[in-house]
């Protein structure tokens, strides 16, 4: 049986609980939920502030510009180009907002097929739209684009990076096998090409055999199957005895960091491959296990060899277990977030920075070769002048360097 002294704790302790809650629910609903009174809405205090300080404002120009404009106006447009100018401001070349639409056709351009004319496009440090990459066996590698050509003009359009939306979406709207004029500034001379739309199919690498038992493997890009392809293609060349590996990522512009944690795992030994820290100090780390491949590796990089293109390149140089040969990368040390919104939009965000296993931040600077090897004039004249035709071995210089320090580590390791 409860003594009377037990139960008047007990009542004093629940009314007690009892206030606490009530009091928390309160401050809760305060905060947090937007009460409705008829036809009024009670904001917490931070939106309402944030109401007068931003929203009002942004309200009062919309209204101001559809009332005056001199044309008429479409609300959604306005909208999303208030979103685009917001991101825009950060002057960050790889943050942006996509629309429903552009989200879309992002997905689909990093997903196996689309309709297009096979190119990756970035922003520009002089906000231009710069073609990143070309997919072999694309119409726009048929017509004559290169990595770094400059995209000024899509049909009569001039265009910039702040008319990216309109310019991609003049480049593929049409049906397979009809044409577009794309004009392209590059070496400071514009040049007009003519390049049919077609389903394309978007590959992420190719590998052979060369002489002397060298495996070659040229990884397009870090998408969603590199990691499977790459030790599938591993495991081929393998089974033909291979002896050592060149591994070519120029003009890999990067991709998803798990797959490029996933591929350092066959080339590295036990340990770390790259972390990321966000600004809050959070620090996130990838790394790798105890199988690794362990026969002599070249990395050839260029200038375009981008993000987890890098963070691969970097962790072979920190840890020594191969030669980059080339010139130096690109400079993308940050991490990109894609968040996606009920609406289908999404933004893409800069929100960490990774840094190789020693630690070494290269954010525009770039990860500089072992081994400095540019391409002759003659290669960059034969690639211009038989876009479809792959670069003969004699006239790729960094290759033959590969081959090279390949050769002299096998035969080093045989005597």
């Amino acid at each position: 049986m409860i003594s009377k002294k037990t139960a008047a704790l007990g009542a004093a302790a629940l009314i007690v609980v009892t206030v606490i809650l009530t009091a928390f629910l309160t401050i809760q609903v305060g905060t947090y939920i937007d009460i409705r009174n008829g036809d009024r809405i009670i904001l917490s205090r931070e939106d309402y502030r944030s109401f007068n300080t931003y929203y009002r404002k942004l309200e009062d120009v919309r209204r101001d510009v559809e009332a005056n404009y001199i044309e008429e106006t479409d609300p959604d447009e306005l909208f999303d180009g208030a979103l685009k100018g917001m991101v825009d401001s950060l002057d960050d070349p790889y943050s942006y907002y996509l629309t429903k639409e552009e989200f879309e056709d992002f997905n689909t351009s990093t997903s196996g097929t689309y309709q297009g004319i096979g190119i990756i496009i970035e922003k520009s440090e002089d906000n231009q739209i710069m073609i990143f990459q070309v997919f072999k066996n694309s119409p726009a590698l048929d017509a004559g684009l290169m990595t770094g050509d400059k995209i000024i003009k899509v049909g009569d359009q001039d265009v910039d990076w702040s008319m990216y939306e309109q310019a991609v979406a003049m480049i593929k709207t049409g049906e397979p096998g009809s044409t577009i004029d794309i004009t392209i500034l590059r070496d400071g001379k514009t040049q007009v090409f003519t390049i049919r739309r077609d389903i394309v199919e978007i590959p992420d690498m190719e590998y052979r055999m060369l002489d002397n038992d060298i495996g070659y493997i040229w990884l397009y890009s870090f998408d969603s199957s590199a990691a499977r392809n790459f030790k599938n293609a591993v495991k081929d060349l393998q089974d033909k005895d291979m002896k050592g590996l060149i591994l070519d990522l120029r003009g890999n512009g990067g991709g998803l960091l798990e797959v490029c944690s996933e591929i350092a795992d066959v080339l590295l030994p036990e340990g770390l491959v790259v972390y990321s820290e966000s600004r809050s100090g959070q620090r996130t780390e990838y790394k790798s296990g105890r199988d690794q491949l362990g026969i002599p590796l070249a990395l050839l990089v260029n200038e375009y060899s981008a993000s987890a293109s890098e963070v691969l390149t970097g962790a072979v140089q920190d840890y020594g277990v191969g030669t980059i040969i080339g010139v130096t990368t690109f400079g993308k040390g940050v991490v990109q977030t894609m968040k996606p919104y009920e609406d289908g939009s999404a933004l893409k965000l800069t929100t960490y920075k990774y840094f190789t296993p020693k630690g070494r931040d290269i954010n525009h600077k770039g990860i500089e070769p072992d081994i400095q090897v540019e391409m002759t004039e003659e290669a960059e004249e034969f690639i211009k002048e038989n876009p479809r035709d792959d670069l003969p071995v004699e006239l790729d210089a960094p290759l033959l360097k590969g081959i090279e320090v390949i050769l002299k580590q096998i035969e080093a390791g045989s005597e």
